[in-house]
């Protein structure tokens, strides 16, 4: 409108606090993602697992029942233990992935591709907000995937065992949950998030980001084998996280050496410093990323 009319008037009604301004973003966001119905039957189906091993572990604690059926010692058959856990915590973080690569590479893509970034930061909308809410988005969806559906089957054990005395003993497998699910998690929205913001074909970000995963791990592998060392698991995240969950989970790694997908070879460990640095050498690559990408304006040169 024309400036010498003066109808204008800025908004005075109510504002958003600051500190909860980027929950917007996956507001509308979770609106339209359940519009989908493939992906709303694989978030369902991915509670199938955390609903088979709640069943392990009602069975272990009620054995009579089988016992009433000819199954002697059926107590003895299920072992809920660090291996449990770190086979659940791998079962459920590699459909994390799957899920990351689905819905990941279509959050920043379509800002990017229609010139709609300008429109959010022209707000009272900073580009860390930005980049939160949309990591929010898959934050709550595989928050409920991994370590949400983890601690309900500790707390289950604990009740269903001895109650507070196995819940202090068994500490670590609560704190591994946790933390070993949000390392994971932060690794996951942060490269879904570089990705979408680079390659703005949905279905080529996605491809890139099991590309990122498998491809890379088979490079790995192919240094290990053709220089005859161990540092190719350096290429490997999945290696890389579950050698860095058995020291989170307080496991022997004679012992144990990974959840299920995520295995690290027992006779080629990497030291622990060495996995911390890759993973968060990664972290760092992907926000410098996506600082490069998520501005106001591009500058074509």
């Amino acid at each position: 409108m024309a400036v010498y009319k003066k109808t204008y008037r800025p908004y005075d009604g109510a504002l958003t606090p600051s500190a909860t301004r980027f929950l917007v973003i996956p507001r509308f966001a979770f609106e339209d993602m359940r519009k989908s119905r493939f992906l709303t039957i694989f978030f369902l189906a991915s509670f199938i697992y955390p609903l088979i091993c709640s069943l392990f572990i009602y069975v272990k604690h009620n054995a009579s029942a089988l016992n009433l059926l000819g199954v002697a010692n059926a107590n003895n058959l299920i072992s809920i233990n660090t291996t449990f856990f770190l086979n659940f915590l791998g079962w459920q973080s590699m459909l994390a992935l799957f899920l990351a690569a689905f819905t990941g590479p279509g959050q920043v893509s379509p800002d990017l591709a229609n010139n709609a970034l300008s429109l959010y930061l022209a707000r009272p909308f900073s580009r860390v907000e930005y980049v939160l809410g949309k990591m929010w988005i898959l934050i709550v969806l595989m928050s409920l995937m991994t370590w949400v559906p983890g601690l309900l089957l500790f707390l289950l054990e604990a009740y269903l065992q001895e109650g507070w005395t196995w819940m202090h003993d068994n500490s670590s497998l609560a704190s591994g949950m946790f933390f070993g699910s949000w390392i994971w998690i932060l690794i996951l929205a942060l490269l879904a998030l570089a990705l979408s913001a680079w390659v703005k074909w949905k279905p080529a970000a996605g491809a890139l980001m099991f590309g990122v995963f498998f491809v890379a791990a088979g490079f790995g592998a192919a240094i290990n084998g053709v220089q005859r060392t161990k540092w190719g698991h350096l290429f490997n995240i999945s290696a890389l996280i579950g050698s860095v969950w058995v020291q989170l989970f307080g496991a022997d790694p004679q012992v144990n050496n990974g959840g299920a997908f995520f295995r690290m070879p027992a006779d080629e460990r990497l030291p622990l410093w060495c996995c911390w640095t890759a993973l968060g050498g990664l972290c760092l690559v992907c926000l410098y990323m996506l600082a490069r990408k998520i501005r106001g304006a591009e500058v074509i040169r």
